[in-house]
């Protein structure tokens, strides 16, 4: 008993001196993240100009030269000496005009419409074909696990149509594998497929529309190999002339374990045209602000936000990520601009990263996490932003891992905003998986309910919450400075 109120007090008192640390710091500087500035940002970088700023692109260039900029103009350090830059090189695939995708149904040739009924995947091979369909359940090839969607069907020469996703059931314990799009399309293909059409599950309370994604899986590129999501309707269009529909085709699947794959009547025409290279080198964005004391100087903080969405389609159409990731941007460059004005600075180093390629898997982060500018042990903590301007209210990961940490973001947000919700979990999420893996406490700032627009064209500034966007910022801001100033 004695020793656990001795830990009480203790922790009573960490809260105590972390609360008045970060009263003795000027917050006046938390006055300049306000909703306008941080809207301005948003939407430069969630602009057309930008073209959804896909990793290696002449958008994200534009994004990496403007975030560069600003940090320049604040008079933040280099990590490297010479610029804000820390290369690294991933695959890039560039989708290109011409293309269009039709149904064709006996002689009716119904043409359909890039961003409403379709979206190609973000690592599409090219094509031009006319060609039969065959749906082929969940597109899994996996008779050791007691499944093979492929079993006595023949799909040479023919497109498949299966689910996205594998099944959410297994077979005696036993878990599917190659479950993400290029793996599917890469056993389509072995089996002698020319194309893959990605449908979302039917059965689902909400289905999923097409959205855009450059995660793509194991496996080489197959740059002749076309990889389309296509939306329900668009499905059922396939499906129709067969004694099936797409519903009954999943319910039959799901409630036996058994595949079930179907030659279709009817016929899809294509043609989309790619750019594809293996290795592209694109960059992570780093800014210092050193610390006052000339001793915790030599600590630091990490604030990292992702710069990268998923691009644009042949000309046509780009995801804006007004939410995702332009909003963490647009904080983290506004929190790096109201750290600059403080007066005083704060006591320990920041470090602020805006990481690259985090759509297509975590890269960017995992680039700096493994090649930090600064010992590993040095680092205190580190705090990702990652969908903060859409939503109702504030959620932050990590508390579970990092209560002390949490408990000063709960308790500056009880004198302030109180949008802070109870719910947290352990460390990481997204960008702050590989710090958390590297056993650096990580808390995670997001909104609650944020992904109502995810990877779709919809998610524009006009959707994002303001002021939920301006105080989930200040929030961060202010628990970063108490962190550096414990």
């Amino acid at each position: 008993m004695l020793l656990r109120r001795l830990a009480i007090c203790i922790s009573l008192m960490f809260i105590y001196s972390s609360s008045a640390l970060y009263s003795q710091t000027n917050n006046d500087a938390a006055s300049t993240i306000t909703k306008n500035e941080l809207m301005k940002t948003d939407r430069y970088l969630a602009s057309k100009e930008l073209g959804g700023r896909l990793p290696g692109s002449i958008g994200y260039t534009k994004a990496v030269n403007f975030i560069s900029g600003e940090l320049k103009r604040i008079d933040l350090k280099s990590a490297n000496g010479k610029n804000y830059f820390q290369k690294l090189k991933v695959e890039y695939n560039e989708i290109l005009a011409p293309e269009h995708f039709a149904v064709i149904q006996n002689d009716k040739r119904i043409n359909h419409t890039i961003g409403k009924d379709y979206v190609y995947r973000g690592f599409t091979g090219a094509g031009k074909l006319t060609a039969p369909v065959v749906f082929c359940g969940y597109g899994l090839a996996q008779p050791d696990k007691g499944y093979d969607d492929y079993a006595g069907i023949d799909v040479k020469g023919k497109v498949v149509m299966v689910f996205k996703y594998n099944p959410k059931w297994n077979i005696d314990g036993k878990v599917f594998t190659n479950g993400n799009p290029r793996e599917k399309a890469i056993v389509a293909a072995k089996h002698g497929a020319i194309g893959i059409l990605f449908t979302s599950f039917p059965n689902d309370a909400e289905p999923q529309s097409p959205i855009g994604s450059v995660i793509n899986g194991e496996g080489e590129q197959m740059i002749n190999f076309s990889e389309i999501h296509i939306d329900l309707p668009v499905a059922d269009e396939l499906i129709d002339g067969s004694s099936y529909t797409l519903k009954n085709l999943q319910t039959i699947i799901d409630s036996t374990k058994k595949p079930l794959s179907v030659s279709l009547t009817n016929q899809v025409d294509l043609e989309v045209h790619t750019k594809y290279e293996k290795e592209k080198e694109v960059v992570n964005v780093v800014g210092i602000l050193e610390g006052s004391d000339p001793v915790l100087k030599n600590e630091y903080l990490i604030i990292g936000a992702h710069l990268d969405h998923v691009g644009s389609q042949a000309g046509k159409i780009y995801f804006p990520g007004a939410n995702d990731n332009a909003s963490g941007s647009a904080a983290l460059l506004q929190i790096a601009r109201a750290f600059s004005k403080s007066n005083p600075r704060p006591k320990r180093s920041l470090a602020f990263v805006f990481f690259a390629s985090e759509e297509q898997g975590l890269y960017g982060a995992k680039f700096f996490a493994n090649n930090l500018p600064f010992p590993k042990e040095k680092v205190k903590a580190m705090i990702n932003m990652d969908c903060i301007g859409y939503g109702d209210s504030i959620q932050v990961g990590g508390g579970k891992s990092a209560p002390e940490l949490w408990n000063i973001a709960k308790e500056i947000d009880d004198k302030n905003d109180k949008l802070l919700v109870a719910a947290t979990g352990n460390g990481g999420g997204a960008d702050a998986d590989p710090f958390f893996e590297k056993g650096i406490k990580t808390l995670y700032f997001v909104t609650t309910n944020s992904y109502k627009h995810l990877h779709m064209l919809s998610d524009k500034p006009e959707t994002l919450n303001q002021n939920l966007f301006e105080a989930i910022t200040k929030l961060a801001y202010r628990t970063a400075a108490a962190i550096c100033n414990q």
